[in-house]
């Protein structure tokens, strides 16, 4: 399906509207939890000072801000930023005990903040959903103070042929696998394809850079699965 931007946010909201639920548990199952050791190494190179302030855009259901909370001691401030009405509602349920985490319903690419607001931005598998990659960069830059730190967690290339062979056979099946845990065949189609779809790492780096971000990195995780991105506002 080719997609404009209209479509493709409505398009989007459906999907995560139909697997919110199951969301948590299709991650787990699909990445063996490994995603939660990709979100660890997010947040000990990010290495935040305690009272700091974190925008987690596409936060799902909150594991980001969780691993945010418990590294800077319940100290920090925490803005939680979901676009799909039902995912935003489990996060709120599952957070509603910390007071230090807040949720609002906006979009990447209008976030309804100040200028200069947030000491860092994240976004884990999210940016790939966003309908103007672009335009959600910049407004990363523009709600960063300056010295604000941009971390992007996403799924990337692997360059090794034969493991690359081994994860596209193994990419096959995980749309049966939302069939048979989520019902839905479809919306993990999507999923699949979107990661197909999306950058390698020398083209999302060009689109960060961009964007006005400078000092740049990525680090790759689990062969290239993965890869973490990290850029600063100076």
């Amino acid at each position: 399906m080719k997609f404009n931007n209209t479509n493709k946010t409505q398009y989007v909201d459906q999907v995560f509207s139909r697997v919110h639920e199951k969301y948590d548990l299709m991650n787990d199952v699909l990445s063996f939890g490994v995603h939660r050791l990709w979100k660890d190494e997010l947040i000990q190179w990010m290495n935040p000072a305690e009272e700091s302030s974190l925008i987690d855009v596409a936060a799902g259901t909150g594991d980001l801000a969780l691993k945010f909370n418990k590294i800077t001691n319940g100290k920090s401030s925490i803005f939680c930023v979901e676009p799909n009405e039902k995912m935003l509602a489990l996060g709120k349920k599952k957070l509603l005990n910390y007071q230090n985490i807040v949720w609002h319903r906006y979009y990447a690419e209008k976030l309804k903040f100040e200028d200069d607001t947030f000491d860092y931005y994240t976004i884990s598998f999210g940016i790939r959903n966003v309908s103007n990659i672009p335009n959600a960069l910049r407004e990363a830059l523009r709600v960063l103070k300056t010295s604000g730190r941009f971390l992007c967690l996403e799924f990337s290339k692997i360059d090794n042929e034969i493991l690359n062979y081994f994860y596209q056979k193994y990419s096959k099946i995980i749309p049966l696998m939302g069939k048979i845990i989520s019902k839905d065949f479809g919306a993990y189609e999507y999923l699949t394809r979107s990661i197909e779809q999306f950058d390698n790492q020398n083209q999302f780096k060009k689109k960060m850079q961009d964007a006005g971000f400078k000092q740049i990195e990525a680090r790759t995780l689990s062969f290239g699965i993965a890869t973490i991105y990290s850029g600063w506002k100076y």
